[in-house]
């Protein structure tokens, strides 16, 4: 991947219009992938393996910072998603401002939604519309016990 892969909302759904045409079954998955850790990769390994292409919605600074507190994100926007592009299994990264990828969901029209096993299928944002569409709806369970907030606070305990 490259810093091509890391695309505005115009250029997402541009490119997943392109993909839809090819008979790809595109993979949405969003996320703050703050401190990307061994749990991360794994995840999104797993995610993409449920279709063709894989796309990452990556909240923006402000939007982490609303998520986590003021001392977050360790990384800004642009480091985190030039991280997650160099991962073979990332096809794009589409970073977003809102509180949820609500409006990015609608606007692309994945085939399948992942979320992480903290989520109930239910309380999904974007569940909804993404099975209007025919599409599906996956809660990947976690494999180990990762977190970049157990990291960070790891980090500062040695010191």
């Amino acid at each position: 991947m490259n810093d091509s892969s890391i695309a505005n909302l115009s250029k997402a759904v541009e490119t997943v219009h392109r993909w839809h045409n090819d008979a790809r079954r595109v993979v949405f998955t969003n996320g703050c992938f703050d401190l990307l850790h061994p749990g991360h990769i794994g995840y999104l390994e797993r995610a993409r393996a449920l279709g063709d292409v894989l796309i990452v919605g990556l909240n923006d600074d402000a939007s982490v910072r609303g998520l986590k507190g003021a001392n977050r994100p360790v990384n800004c926007t642009t480091d985190r998603a030039r991280m997650l592009t160099a991962l073979r299994c990332v096809d794009m990264v589409t970073p977003f401002s809102e509180e949820t990828p609500l409006n990015l969901i609608i606007a692309l029209k994945p085939d399948v939604l992942v979320k992480g096993g903290d989520y109930c299928e239910e309380n999904i944002i974007g569940a909804r519309e993404v099975r209007s569409n025919g599409g599906e709806v996956v809660v990947m369970p976690f494999i180990g016990d990762y977190s970049s907030s157990a990291l960070i606070q790891r980090i500062l305990d040695k010191h």
